[in-house]
Order: C-alpha cells, then sequence, then structure tokens
C-alpha cells in the first residue's frame, strides 16, 4: 500500500478514529509502561523514537505504521506504535506530506493519551507522549500546557509524599508516646499494688503479734490461777492446827498511794499475805491478787512490812486486804 493511499485513509475515517481512539484510551494506557505516583520525582524524559525504530528503513516504517493503524496502536506501547514510526519516517523523508498528514491526524489521540496519564500519576507515560508531540510539533498550542501540567502533577504528588510522610512520622510519635505513658501507668500501677501488698503483709503481721501476746498473757493468767488454786489446795490440806491467837495491830501505817495511779484517779485493791513473828513484827509478805495488776503491790507490801502486833507465843500468818482510793 502506497503512503497517500493510507494517508487518504486516514483522513476519510479520522472522525471515526478518534471516537475509537478515546473510548480505547484506557486499553491502550493499560498495555503502555505503567508507573506509580514514585515517579513524582523529576528524571531525564525519554526519547520521542526509540533507538531501535530511529534505526529502520523507510520502508519498513511505512509497513510498521500500516500495521500500528490497523491494530489500533496509535501511541503505545512505547517502541512499537503508529506515532513513533511516522516520526522516524519523516525523519528520512522530512518533504512527505503524506507522513505529516498522518501525523497531524494523530496527534489528536496521543494529546488524550498524556492528559490521561496525567490524572493516573503516570508521569514516565505522560513524559514520552508529550516528548512525541514536541517532536511532531514543536509550536502544538496544547504542549506548553500539557509539560505544565506534567510538572504541576508531579509537584503535587511530591508535595503529598511530604505531608504523608510527616503525618506517619507525627502519627508514629503519637503511638509511641502514647505506649510511654501506658507503660509509666501499668508500671505505677504495679508499684501502688506492691505498696499496698506490702501494707496489708505489715498488718496481718502486727495482727499476728498482738494475737501471740495476748495469748501468752491468757496463758500465764492462767498459770498464776492454777498456782493459786494449787497452794490454796495445799494450805487446805494441812492439818489443823491449834485455834488460832488473835493479832492485836500496834501499828497500821497506811500505805502510800502511787503518784500516776493518783494522778490518772486509778482504784484499786491488794490482798496480802503476811506472816507475823513471835515479837509481833511482819517477818514475811507476799501479794495473793491485785486489782489492776502490778499498780499498787509494791506500796501495799511496804506498808505491811512496816506493821507492829503484840507479841505472840508462835508466829501466825494471816491475809489482809488493803484498799486504794484517790477520794478517801
Amino acid at each position: 500500500m502506497s503512503l497517500t493511499n493510507t494517508t487518504g485513509r486516514l483522513r476519510y475515517v479520522a472522525p471515526l478514529l478518534l471516537i475509537v481512539a478515546v473510548a480505547a484510551c484506557s486499553k491502550q494506557d493499560e498495555a503502555a509502561p505503567a508507573t506509580t505516583s514514585a515517579a513524582a520525582t523529576p528524571t531525564a524524559p525519554p526519547p520521542a523514537v526509540s533507538a531501535e525504530v530511529q534505526a529502520m528503513d523507510a520502508d519498513a516504517l511505512r509497513e510498521a505504521a500500516t500495521k500500528a493503524l490497523r491494530e489500533n496502536r496509535i501511541y503505545a506501547p512505547g517502541g512499537d506504535n503508529a506515532m513513533e514510526y511516522y516520526l522516524a519516517l519523516r525523519d528520512k523523508l522530512p518533504n512527505d506530506p503524506g507522513v505529516t498528514s498522518a501525523l497531524t491526524d494523530l496527534m489528536p489521540y496521543t494529546l488524550i493519551a498524556a492528559e490521561q496519564s496525567i490524572a493516573r500519576e503516570e508521569f514516565t507515560e505522560a513524559q514520552r507522549l508529550s516528548a512525541i508531540i514536541e517532536k511532531a510539533d514543536p509550536k502544538a498550542p496544547a504542549l506548553p500546557r500539557l509539560q505544565q501540567s506534567i510538572a504541576a502533577a508531579q509537584q503535587a504528588v511530591a508535595q503529598r509524599a511530604v505531608t504523608d510522610d510527616a503525618k506517619t512520622k507525627a502519627d508514629e510519635e503519637a503511638r509511641l508516646k502514647e505506649q510511654q505513658r501506658l507503660a509509666q501507668q501499668a508500671e505505677q500501677q504495679r508499684a501502688a499494688e506492691a505498696a499496698a501488698a506490702q501494707q496489708l503483709a505489715q498488718q496481718q503481721e502486727a495482727a499476728r503479734q498482738e494475737a501471740a501476746r495476748q495469748e501468752a498473757e491468757r496463758q500465764a493468767a492462767a498459770q498464776r490461777e492454777a498456782a493459786e488454786r494449787q497452794a490454796a489446795a495445799a494450805r487446805a490440806a494441812v492439818p489443823a492446827a491449834a485455834p488460832a491467837q488473835t493479832l492485836r495491830a500496834v501499828s497500821t501505817p497506811a500505805p502510800r498511794y502511787p503518784p500516776e495511779a493518783l494522778r490518772s484517779g486509778t482504784q484499786g485493791e491488794v490482798l496480802v499475805e503476811i506472816t507475823v513473828g513471835t515479837d509481833g513484827s511482819v517477818t514475811n509478805a507476799r501479794v495473793v491478787r491485785a486489782t489492776p495488776a502490778r499498780v499498787f503491790d509494791r506500796e501495799a507490801l511496804n506498808a505491811v512490812r512496816r506493821w507492829r502486833f503484840e507479841p505472840l507465843d508462835a508466829p501466825v500468818t494471816t491475809r489482809r486486804t488493803i484498799g486504794f482510793n484517790p477520794g478517801s
């Protein structure tokens, strides 16, 4: 097929191709090399025509361009599309009007594809298509706007990446702070629980010691009562003696009131057992019972040891109760 026939056919089907191409842009772009937003970093733009295409001769280029048009490979994939084949063919046949006409007819499809690549943030593909458009017509009215759109979109993606990085960093810092706060809270709770457990253990130990002390006092009191009952039983077992002699007191000075008990208003009594010798003096004295215990014992014994009675034929043992009343 001659280039003239191909060009005429292009003019005939151009409106229909535009509609079909717009509908097929998504499919062609899927076949194009996919890029990601990471491509927002400025890189050297790809060549408009690949080295392999540029190395083909005119006949091969014409045949490849015709086949690409038939298969609707207008601008993609890179290195195997009608635009590159016609651009390379124009370099070899700069005065061929059919090639120029073909490039003019295919420019709108390439521009639409470039704008869609920008919208998808596929900047490498957008730059490749922009290079094709610039090589096809350096003075194309849409070229400055297209290049500005690529640059602006790349800058927006880069700024978004910076913002996302800052947000990610802020979120990580907030997460770490929250972890530290929770760790500190858990440590404080453990410390409080340990302190409460220690306090409870101390209270339990104090209660145990107090119970032990009370039990020791109870046992000691029981032992004293048992000893007193045993002594009373022993005295009761002694054979009856001769009728006791009558004690006639000569001097029975009152006991001194303990100052502490006097200040506190404590009162009580002491049951003492005394033995009176033949000369009337008290030869022995002991406390049998005291209420309260160990408050008036010493003063009671000191007092009865000073008592004097009339002489006796034999020693006499007896018991006397000495009362202590701060109001008497």
